[in-house]
């Protein structure tokens, strides 16, 4: 019998499973009602910044949180309309000795594949200093000023995921940043091709060096970047949101070689749908995007307070079909 770490590795490579692994996750306001809804009267404190309802979920995936960086004190002209000529200051959070002691205590714990956490860890980064039309005109008006923004950040997360990315507990690591709305790209491809990819290419590589699975994370529209992000080794892309991409077209040109997390509709299904709607789109899109391997069933975002509970029991109950009992 597989462990669900295995399960997720196995369906990450394409290979056949006994059933397709999920990894569904609430936003803030909807754990607090979930927390509610079970009797809790808060949070329930869990090391490396897991999610406390997931062993009620019964997710596949373990998400922890890994030291990192941000932004600190920065001048104001960082937020000024012109390339700011102060220098960046950052600061480092989380410490390293609990984080490795935790790390192999949870691997003792748990058989769920481990993802670590880094989200908006490029194009974001950049914006998050200057603001996000700022940075837009850094990148029409002053390409210099933005390409040596996005290679400071890369070298300083090639660093950080130094330090984490030899871990054997860890499987697989989450990056990314939202390159899209829903109606295309944020910036041209040549733009991309200039800023974006050199940088995470050589996240990618390190990744891959140290035999971890490359998550990536990026909202919206991309399917113009989709077939460079296959060349680069992506392994795993999420959201994949209905709403403004073609499921199917996906699977058809990508599903050989890049592995899919989310893909459930989450904008209109899941808080204006029925149960019995729920169910059959989620099973709808498990039957095509896990056909021949390649899927974490997932809703494209994270389910919102405004999804009833109804639609939550609903989606978790094609989640677990194929589960073993207890």
């Amino acid at each position: 019998m597989m462990t669900r770490r295995e399960l997720v590795t196995a369906a990450i490579g394409h290979q056949a499973t006994p059933r397709v692994p999920y990894n569904i996750r609430p936003d803030g306001e909807m754990q607090g009602r979930l927390r509610q809804r079970l009797g809790w009267t808060e949070a329930r404190p869990q090391t490396l910044g897991r999610l406390d309802l997931n062993d009620w979920l019964d997710n596949d995936v373990e998400m922890i949180a890994i030291p990192w960086w941000t932004w600190h004190e920065l001048a104001p002209d960082w937020r000024g309309p012109y390339p700011p000529e102060s220098p960046t200051r950052v600061i480092g959070t989380g410490g390293y000795a609990s984080f490795y002691e935790d790390l192999k205590r949870l691997r003792q714990e748990t058989d769920r594949y481990t993802l670590a956490m880094v989200y908006g860890s490029h194009f974001e980064k950049a914006y998050f200093a200057r603001g996000f039309g700022n940075f837009l005109m850094d990148v029409a008006g002053d390409r210099g000023f933005a390409r040596r923004l996005c290679q400071g950040i890369i070298e300083r997360n090639l660093v950080m995921l130094e330090l984490v990315v030899h871990c054997p507990e860890i499987d697989g690591v989450l990056l990314g940043s939202d390159w899209g709305c829903q109606r295309g790209e944020l910036m041209s491809l040549e733009a991309w091709d200039d800023l974006i990819r050199p940088g995470e290419q050589r996240e990618y590589d390190l990744l891959h060096a140290w035999g971890k699975h490359v998550w990536v994370h990026s909202c919206g529209k991309i399917d113009a970047l989709i077939p460079r992000l296959v060349e680069m080794g992506v392994d795993v892309l999420n959201p994949v949101q209905p709403e403004c991409m073609d499921l199917a077209a996906l699977k058809r040109d990508h599903g050989g070689r890049l592995a899919f997390w989310g893909g459930i509709n989450t904008q209109q299904l899941l808080p204006f749908g029925t149960p019995e709607q729920v169910r059959a789109e989620a099973r709808r899109t498990r039957a095509l995007l896990a056909a021949g391997g390649g899927y974490i069933l997932a809703p494209a975002q994270d389910v919102q307070a405004d999804v009833p509970f109804a639609n939550l029991d609903a989606l978790l109950e094609v989640a677990r079909e194929g589960k073993a009992p207890g």
